[in-house]
């Protein structure tokens, strides 16, 4: 038995004791266990691409990012509308990191553009290898968004992906725990390739997660280093510090992916942004408002209890008065939607929040939910899966949860959202004034 097998070997017995736990989930269905983690190998050429990822970059723009193990490999896309014709390329960077022992690839980041929408573009990456592609999202609704979190690289991440992909979706969202690579930075490269093939034909926007931190004292006391080399996301175009925070548009949409891991109280850089940040959305642009984010501001579930409280002392208001439809968020090992809520009661101008850290992890499900359920809570599951947000107009938004069932995919919760950006009552909260920085102190 090679080490990984004995890795892998050793995650199972050690998870295999939660199986025997009570969950309240539904007496018809059996929660499935947890499966070993597996590792995606490097097949192609040290100048070959590998790890392709796309992500957006402002209106018509996509970042294309890749790592190549020879470091003499120009940062180049070329790309076009017909297989195999290129009729642009764009230069771009490339850098690398250290983290203790570990060197990584050269890592190459090019923004190309700008592009039409709902088109199918292939593309190349420094000058050789396969060609790949991708389609760009619609310019206005309707829109699609798989949302999966917590996803690492198990047999159920094989699977959660290859059920996402079922789908014909637009833009997949991530609210943070990519690899799980927990300083084990190979670890980083065979996620990587594991998701190319998802994540080259789609663009993937994520925040980050507790198992991207990656601090060391003293020598790596920031952390994140791994995350922020690989996988940049648009934080510069919407006016963000930092890359653990940013917000973009698409299609009738403002996105926001907040930071559980970086200061978020009243004096921080991350609550100023997004103060600023929701003070410029345009609901007659964007009737649609969306935040991610990693710790749950709601849960019922013992697993993780609270671990999002002071997030949500700090935030919650800001998000209410803004109107925000849904909030995304991981972490808890299972899913759980919740009603429109704030302050820990229903509410009918508070947002939707939603956990859906359920994507595939190394470390099992969130078994124990408290009980009774609280009145609030009005779905709740321990089972590995993703969900699918279709926004279909201005008004009207579906969302639906599907459960892995093994070889199958399974919708087993829905429901239809109407968005606030239309309702006359909730519009009285947007003018109310805001409470002064001394005021929240």
């Amino acid at each position: 038995m090679d080490r990984w097998s004995y890795v892998s070997l050793l995650l199972t017995i050690f998870f295999f004791p939660q199986l025997l736990l009570q969950s309240n989930a539904s007496p018809e269905y059996i929660r499935q266990p947890p499966r070993p983690v597996i590792l995606t190998p490097h097949h192609r050429s040290e100048s070959d691409p590998q790890q392709v990822h796309i992500s957006l970059v402002g209106k018509d723009h996509v970042r294309v990012s890749w790592v190549t193990s020879e470091k003499h490999v120009s940062s180049v896309v070329e790309y076009g509308k017909r297989a195999g014709r290129y009729d642009a390329s764009a230069k771009g960077e490339h850098t690398s990191y250290h983290y203790f022992f570990y060197s990584s690839g050269e890592i190459h980041q090019v923004k190309i553009g700008p592009l039409e929408p709902s088109t199918t573009y292939y593309y190349r990456c420094g000058g050789s290898g396969p060609e790949f592609s991708f389609r760009t999202p619609p310019s206005t609704l309707p829109i699609e968004f798989a949302v999966v979190g917590d996803l690492g690289q198990t047999e159920w991440t094989a699977s959660t992906l290859e059920h996402v992909a079922a789908k014909d979706y637009d833009v997949l969202l991530l609210p943070g725990d990519l690899s799980y690579a927990d300083t084990q930075q190979p670890l980083w490269d065979s996620f990587g390739r594991l998701v190319e093939p998802y994540a080259s034909r789609r663009p993937w926007m994520v925040t980050e997660g507790n198992h991207e931190t990656e601090t060391f004292p003293i020598i790596y006391p920031s952390g994140f280093k791994a995350y922020n080399a690989r996988w940049p996301m648009p934080y510069e175009e919407s006016g963000s510090q930092s890359n653990l925070y940013y917000s973009f548009d698409v299609a009738g949409t403002h996105v926001v992916m907040l930071g559980s891991y970086t200061d978020f109280d009243a004096r921080s850089d991350q609550y100023k942004w997004l103060e600023a940040d929701l003070a410029k959305v345009d609901r007659r642009k964007t009737p649609w408002l969306i935040v991610l984010l990693h710790a749950p501001w709601y849960n019922s579930n013992l697993a993780h209890k609270g671990e999002g409280e002071s997030m949500r002392k700090a935030m919650e208001k800001m998000l209410r008065k803004a109107r925000v439809d849904v909030v995304f968020a991981g972490h808890v090992h299972a899913y759980e939607r919740f009603t429109r809520v704030y302050d820990n009661k229903a509410d009918p101008c508070g947002p939707v929040h939603v956990t859906i850290g359920d994507g595939g992890n190394r470390e099992g499900l969130a078994l124990m939910f408290e009980e009774p359920s609280p009145s609030i809570s009005l779905y709740r599951e321990p089972s590995f899966g993703h969900g699918q947000l279709k926004i279909l107009n201005n008004t009207h938004a579906h969302w639906s949860w599907h459960r892995n069932n093994d070889s199958n995919s399974v919708m087993a919760d829905e429901v239809w959202l109407e968005s606030l950006s239309s309702s006359k009552k909730c519009m009285e909260i947007a003018v109310e004034p805001s409470p002064s920085l001394t005021d929240e102190l």
